[in-house]
């Protein structure tokens, strides 16, 4: 994944600084380095996937100006040759060495060109000043906060500002920071018309994006796996690339030994695309033992996000431990863009698309923080291919008359767009379940009783009321709360909320996350 940091002038405590910089040193336990710029300080612990020599270590500089970048620049290939034409050598194989040319060629102007996952910070050498950017749904991390003397500091994680600000916020997505401003360059979740294009032109146009946005991610120097639930999403990316590949695609799932759900969903789909495929089976003991170190890796109290995490993390450490796999496809963020199990209590489709919006914009500190972080923390890269900008930007668009749930299944467009042989009936008509109740019901049931035990009722009165943002309103979210504070003292104002079903809409009105306290979930749980 990579790591970075910026130190936007002088350092005021630089034992602080370099502890803090340590944090997050399972991102990118290549190699790490630290530079000065202007007044201020660069730094960089590398992950090596694309230009995978000595050439390719950050930050990279250019005419007295610097760079550190975590991100995947896609079809960079082709912005390298048009460089190239203008006069510009490269060292290494690195996406990311173009960054500086592409800047001094543009400007701030080039992050609105990137078609990127990626979070950097820029010292420009010719004026003295220090820029930094985040994609647009913010599938790179990055988080700032304020030194006591006003400098500004920029960061992978929050755990390296601990200690150095007040005060952590994470980074706009969309926006680049110059001067003192935070600039919206691009609004992924905004729409300038909306697309009228019938169905069949839908599910066409939808079917050649996703495939356009799985296979560009599919270039890498280091070895590539797949996390695959057998759930509708994770299952076509894994059939995507199993298509695009010579070699049988690597994919992992996971459940609980006593009642997993998705682990013969995701046998199906492996056996169905010809898979190497390896099944990962936890405990109850797994999961309470690695509570807290999964809260200290997220960064977060939210209830669905740690649940989520759980499984996930898990399998990301047995991948981390096992196999020499460096990067892995997701099925994140098609959801928020399809639809849920609740969004199908959607009142209107202006509600719809509404909502969409919303989680869009919020992604970062949640599904797309999780992700994140579980895999990160295991030394390994995440690729999103549902975040594809222009797959973004085009189901955005589509008219939210046709993304409603009229059709008695959940993600119709997105089935109906891979009927035939990409996927078993089975699989591609799957109800919706959600990844911590899939990996086995009991996983989450888990936590709660563990939760239930940690607390009397009285105890639990008393505790939640020293809470005045986020205040917890179940024992689970007390104790998740608890473990946040220990790390990140006094900073829940990094997440605004609990990721919870919108309980303005009849139906949704719940005080647990988990989709199987809605009336719909039927089939979900089988």
């Amino acid at each position: 994944m990579c790591s970075i940091i910026g130190y936007c002038g002088p350092v005021a405590d630089m034992a602080a600084f370099q502890a803090g910089f340590q944090r997050t040193k399972s991102r990118g336990p290549d190699d790490s380095r630290l530079i000065a710029a202007g007044d201020g300080l660069l730094g960089f612990h590398r992950l090596a996937i694309m230009g995978m020599t000595p050439e390719g270590m950050q930050p990279f500089s250019l005419d007295g100006s610097s760079v550190v970048c975590n991100g995947e620049l896609y079809g960079f290939a082709a912005l390298k040759e048009e460089l190239v034409r203008k006069g510009y050598t490269f060292r290494s194989g690195s996406d990311c060495e173009l960054l500086l040319p592409l800047y001094q060629e543009y400007g701030v102007g080039m992050f609105a060109r990137l078609d990127a996952e990626f979070a950097c910070v820029l010292y420009d050498g010719e004026r003295g000043e220090f820029i930094a950017a985040r994609d647009p749904i913010g599938i790179r991390p990055l988080y700032y906060g304020f030194d006591s003397q006003g400098v500004i500091l920029f960061a992978s994680e929050p755990k390296n500002l601990v200690g150095l600000t007040d005060k952590i916020m994470p980074f706009p997505p969309g926006h680049y920071y110059k001067n003192g401003e935070f600039v919206c360059y691009r609004d992924i979740a905004m729409t300038d018309r909306v697309c009228y294009d019938n169905l069949e032109e839908i599910c066409t146009r939808i079917r050649e994006k996703l495939i356009a946005g799985v296979e560009k991610r599919l270039v890498s120097d280091a070895k590539t796996g797949f996390l695959l639930s057998g759930g509708l999403d994770s299952s076509l990316v894994c059939a995507i690339a199993a298509r695009r590949s010579r070699a049988p695609i690597r994919t992992f799932a996971i459940g609980m030994d006593t009642d997993a759900i998705d682990l013969k969903y995701a046998r199906e789909a492996a056996d169905y695309i010809g898979s190497d495929h390896t099944e990962v089976i936890i405990t109850r003991e797994d999961v309470l033992s690695s509570l807290e170190t999964v809260i200290q890796a997220l960064g977060t109290f939210d209830i669905t996000t740690i649940r989520a995490s759980m499984g996930m993390y898990l399998v990301c450490k047995a991948i981390h431990e096992g196999t020499d796999i460096r990067v892995l496809l997701t099925g994140e963020i098609s959801d928020e863009l399809f639809g849920y199990k609740y969004t199908d209590y959607a009142p209107s489709a202006q509600a719809f698309q509404e909502e969409a919006v919303k989680r869009l914009r919020e992604l970062h500190m949640y599904d797309v923080l999780r992700a994140d972080r579980c895999i990160a923390v295991n030394s390994l890269e995440a690729r999103v291919p549902f975040g594809d900008l222009d797959f973004v930007r085009y189901v955005m668009a589509i008219d939210p008359e046709k993304k409603l749930n009229t059709y008695g299944k959940g993600k119709y467009l997105l089935r109906r767009a891979f009927e035939g042989d990409w996927l078993p009936e089975s699989i591609l008509w799957r109800e919706k379940a959600a990844f911590s109740d899939a990996v086995g019901h009991s996983l989450v049931d888990d936590l709660k009783e563990y939760a239930e035990g940690c607390y009397t009722d009285g105890e639990f009165e008393a505790l939640r009321a020293q809470y005045d943002h986020a205040r917890p309103f179940t024992k689970e979210s007390l104790l998740y709360r608890g473990i946040f504070e220990k790390y990140y003292p006094g900073q829940s104002q990094m997440i605004p909320g609990f990721w919870m079903p919108n309980r303005s809409w009849e139906g949704c009105d719940v005080d647990d996350p988990s989709a199987r306290v809605l009336a719909n979930y039927g089939e979900s749980g089988v």
